[in-house]
C-alpha cells in the first residue's frame, strides 16, 4: 500500500485507504467544523491534538519553549474535539480527504498501526542521523513502549506519557472491611474476596468494582492476566537497526501484528464468564451502566471500591475532592500471569506534510526533559521518562504507591500495548457491542456471544491495508 504523499482529495483518500474506504474500518465521514479546520496556505506547522480550546491554550508554553529553540518554525496547535480517540481519527482522515492535513498528530495506542500503515512517516532516518541526541531519552524510557510504536520493523513515534491498567482502590473502603493492601502478587481470588467483603461492610449504593467496556480497562486486562487475548497476537520481524544501537541485549521485535481473532480461545470465554459472574453476583457493575466521564466522581465519592486506571487519574481525583490516603494503587491481580495491558501516546508525522524537517524538529523537542516538564506539570498522566516519576511529583497528591505505574513495566516484561490493528474502530466496536451482551445475561450467553464476535472480528481484520 503506497503512502499518501500528496494532498489528496475525498475520492483519492478512498482509493488509497481500501476498496472498503472509511466505512469499512468503522468510520464514517464526521463534519468539520471552522474550529477542526487550520487556515490554508499558511507557512505554520500544523500540530493536531485531541482536545478542547483549553488543551490548546495549555500547551503554549510548550510552543513557546519550542519557539526559543527554533525561532524559524511558526507552530500553531490545533485543537480538535472527539467523543473519543476514534472519532478524533475519524475527523483527521476527514481533512486528509478536504485536503487540509495537519503536518503531525498526537496519536495513542488505539491509533498507531492505522497511522502508520497509511497516514504517517517513519522516523527512522531521523532517529539515526539524531542518535546522539536522542540517547538521553532512549536511556530514560523503558523498550517495552518504543516496540509499541514500531510497525513492521519502522519506529513511527516517540512516546511522550503512558498509563498502564493498574487496579485503584478506596482505602476508606478498604479498611471498613477490615481488609490491609494486598500484596503484589495478589491473585484474581484474592480480588474477588476483597470485593466481598468491601460490599458487606458499605452501604447498598456502594459498587465494589468498576469496569468500562472498551479497550483499555475493560474485558482486556482480565483476558492479558489470563495469558490470552481476543486477538491474535504475534511480532513483526525487523527493527534491529533500532535495538542494537539504542538497547542493545534486548531481543525485541519490529512491532507488534494482530493479524486473527481469537475470541474463540477457551480461556477468553473463561475470562468473560468470570465478569458475568462479577456482575451477576452484584460484586461489579454492568459496563454499560456508566463511562468513563463519571467515573472519577463516583470514586471520589466513595461509592466504588476498584477500578483498573492509570495515572491518568491522579489529579482528576484530587480534583474532584480526594485526599492523598483516600485512595492508592496496586498491580493488576495476577491469574495464569500478572501481564499488563498498556496505552502511550506520542507524535506522528505525517506523510502528506511538506514540512516533515520542522515537523521532526517538533517530535524530537517534545521528547526533552524540558518539554515534557511542561506538558506533564501535573499528574494527569505517566510520563515516558522514568526520571520523572518522583516523590516531588506524587508526594501531595497520592497515590502512596505511585511506584507502581512504571514498576509495572519493570516488573512484569510481558506487559503490552492495548491490542490495536489498524482495523481498530471496527475491531473495537465487534468488541464492545458482543461483552455487553456476554456479561450482561444468562451463562449460556457467552458462547454465543463469543461465537458472534469472533465472526465479526474475522469480517473486520480482512478489510488489511
Amino acid at each position: 500500500m503506497p503512502r499518501i504523499d500528496a494532498e489528496i482529495s475525498r475520492r483519492a483518500a478512498l482509493g488509497i485507504l481500501g476498496a472498503g474506504g472509511l466505512a469499512g474500518l468503522g468510520f464514517a465521514w464526521p463534519r468539520l467544523t471552522a474550529q477542526d479546520i487550520p487556515g490554508r496556505g499558511d507557512d505554520v506547522l500544523t500540530i493536531a491534538i485531541l482536545g478542547t480550546a483549553q488543551d490548546e491554550a495549555a500547551r503554549q508554553g510548550l510552543v513557546d519553549a519550542f519557539h526559543e529553540r527554533h525561532p524559524g518554525i511558526r507552530v500553531r496547535i490545533q485543537a480538535i474535539q472527539g467523543n473519543d480517540w476514534g472519532d478524533f481519527f475519524s475527523k483527521i482522515l476527514t481533512m486528509i480527504a478536504a485536503g487540509i492535513p495537519p503536518d503531525v498528530v498526537n496519536v495513542a495506542t488505539e491509533g498507531t498501526q492505522l497511522f502508520a500503515s497509511r497516514m504517517a512517516e517513519p522516523l527512522d532516518e531521523y532517529v539515526l542521523r539524531d542518535a546522539d541526541e536522542l540517547r538521553d531519552f532512549f536511556d530514560d524510557v523503558h523498550p517495552t513502549l518504543l516496540e509499541a510504536f514500531m510497525y513492521e520493523g519502522s519506529l513511527f513515534q516517540l512516546p511522550t506519557d503512558f498509563n498502564a491498567a493498574n487496579m485503584y482502590y478506596n482505602t476508606e473502603a478498604l479498611e471498613l472491611a477490615g481488609l490491609e493492601r494486598p500484596p503484589d502478587d495478589w491473585t484474581r481470588d484474592d480480588f474477588v474476596a476483597m470485593l466481598r467483603a468491601m460490599r458487606s461492610a458499605n452501604t447498598a449504593d456502594f459498587v465494589p468494582y468498576f469496569w468500562t467496556n472498551r479497550l483499555f480497562g475493560g474485558l482486556v486486562p482480565w483476558l492479558y492476566v489470563n495469558d490470552t487475548s481476543f486477538l491474535v497476537e504475534s511480532k513483526a520481524d525487523g527493527g534491529q537497526w533500532f535495538w542494537d544501537r539504542f538497547y542493545p541485549g534486548e531481543r525485541r521485535s519490529g512491532g507488534y501484528r494482530w493479524l486473527e481473532p481469537n475470541a474463540d480461545d477457551p480461556q477468553v470465554a473463561e475470562s468473560v464468564e468470570f465478569l458475568r459472574e462479577l456482575v451477576a453476583e452484584g460484586l461489579g457493575t454492568r459496563p454499560e451502566e456508566g463511562g468513563g466521564g463519571a467515573l472519577v466522581g463516583l470514586f471520589a465519592s466513595g461509592r466504588i471500591g476498584t477500578t483498573p486506571a492509570g495515572g491518568y487519574w491522579v489529579q482528576g481525583l484530587n480534583d474532584a475532592g480526594m485526599t492523598a490516603d483516600g485512595f492508592d494503587v496496586q498491580f493488576f491481580p495476577r491469574w495464569r500471569t500478572q501481564r499488563h495491558q498498556f496505552g502511550a501516546a506520542g507524535y506522528a508525522i505525517m506523510s502528506t506534510s511538506p514540512r516533515k524537517d520542522e515537523a521532526w524538529e517538533w517530535v524530537r523537542f517534545t521528547a526533552s526533559r524540558e518539554a515534557m516538564e511542561l506538558a506533564y506539570p501535573l499528574p494527569t498522566t505517566t510520563p515516558t521518562r522514568r526520571s520523572m516519576l518522583n516523590e516531588a511529583r506524587y508526594g501531595t497528591t497520592g497515590p502512596a504507591h505511585w511506584q507502581v505505574f512504571y514498576d509495572t513495566l519493570d516488573r512484569f516484561p510481558t506487559t503490552g500495548p492495548i491490542p490495536a490493528p489498524p482495523q481498530q474502530a471496527a475491531v473495537e466496536t465487534a468488541l464492545i457491542k458482543n461483552i455487553s451482551a456476554a456479561v450482561s445475561g444468562s451463562a449460556g450467553g457467552v458462547p454465543r456471544a463469543l461465537d458472534t464476535l469472533q465472526r465479526d472480528l474475522t469480517q473486520a481484520l480482512r478489510r488489511q491495508p
